[in-house]
């Protein structure tokens, strides 16, 4: 009788312990995957038209919390980038719209007097002529960012003397731009290891940029100086100068700077933002100094190993 009892009370007291456990399990793995459950909804709700929703996790500093905070973190990523993109688009758009409207222009004169005006012939292929040109160059440099954000633009590193790439570009500049005197006042001899052609371009850009705004007359330095394992390359200017609140957005894209870029001087505003790219795709860090009607200081810094 007492073993057939105590068999009863365990039995009774097995049942009840799973039970409780069962209850108890399934309060505890609900509280536990709450927080998940709040993520899994709210990443649900997350779209391309609405990325203004985050994470908020109470609570100690654990796993959960570190991955609220992750996802945060990645969310906010692309909002920057999908804002980026959206204002590329907006703004690339709006850069073709003029040059297309002059050709339409152009070419509705050339329709209607044309045929039987010299003038309006000449003047109407000259304007469809320079408007085509800019809209190439513009398309060109919206290409090479766009590789250059996929990870797509061709990059051929090789070892070649920087001293004889400058003297290359300064000679080239030289025989293009006569109103203003270019010279490199110095020029170490190093050997690099980077892309040619993208130095090149890079330097070619920096100094187009100064003879834009450097009255003629005036002077455009393409100088390069070797520190330790770094190599220094400084192109400067005694133009008109960059406004100081204005010195950190000048390689954004598009942008133009109000009192010295205006679209009689030409170009896009997508020049200085490649020749930013270039520098960062060599690891390079790049700093600008400039006064107001003094002139334009910019410095590439290069490692050497």
């Amino acid at each position: 009788m007492v073993m057939k009892v105590l068999f009863g009370v365990m039995a009774a007291a097995d049942f009840i312990g799973i039970i409780a456990s069962i209850l108890l399990g399934y309060l505890v793995s609900k509280r536990m995957l709450k927080p998940i459950d709040y993520i899994t909804k709210t990443a649900e709700n997350i779209s391309i038209n609405n990325l203004n929703d985050r994470l908020e996790i109470k609570g100690p500093d654990d796993e959960l919390k570190r991955l609220a905070s992750t996802f945060n973190k990645m969310i906010e990523r692309l909002q920057e980038a999908f804002d980026r993109q959206t204002q590329f688009v907006s703004d690339a758009s709006h850069e073709l719209r003029t040059p297309i409207a002059v050709i339409q222009g152009y070419a509705n004169l050339l329709d209607r007097w044309g045929k039987d005006d010299r003038d309006a012939l000449e003047k109407s292929i000259s304007a469809i002529k320079l408007e085509a040109s800019n809209m190439g160059d513009l398309i060109e440099g919206l290409l090479f960012l766009a590789r250059g954000d996929n990870d797509t633009q061709l990059i051929e590193k090789e070892e070649f003397y920087l001293n004889e790439l400058i003297d290359e570009v300064v000679r080239e500049s030289r025989i293009i731009e006569k109103n203003r005197i270019i010279e490199s006042s110095k020029n170490d001899n190093i050997m690099i290891f980077a892309d040619y052609k993208m130095i090149k371009q890079m330097l070619r850009i920096f100094i187009d940029n100064s003879i834009k705004f450097t009255p003629a007359g005036g002077e455009i330095d393409v100088s390069s100086m070797v520190y330790n394992d770094t190599v220094q390359i400084i192109v400067s200017d005694n133009g008109i100068g960059i406004p100081q609140d204005e010195i950190k957005k000048i390689f954004n894209r598009f942008y133009i700077v109000d009192k010295s870029r205006s679209k009689e001087k030409g170009g896009s505003g997508l020049g200085l933002s490649i020749a930013k790219w270039i520098v960062d795709v060599h690891a390079g860090i790049i700093d600008v100094k400039s006064n107001e009607d003094k002139g334009t200081k910019i410095i590439v810094s290069l490692k050497l190993d």
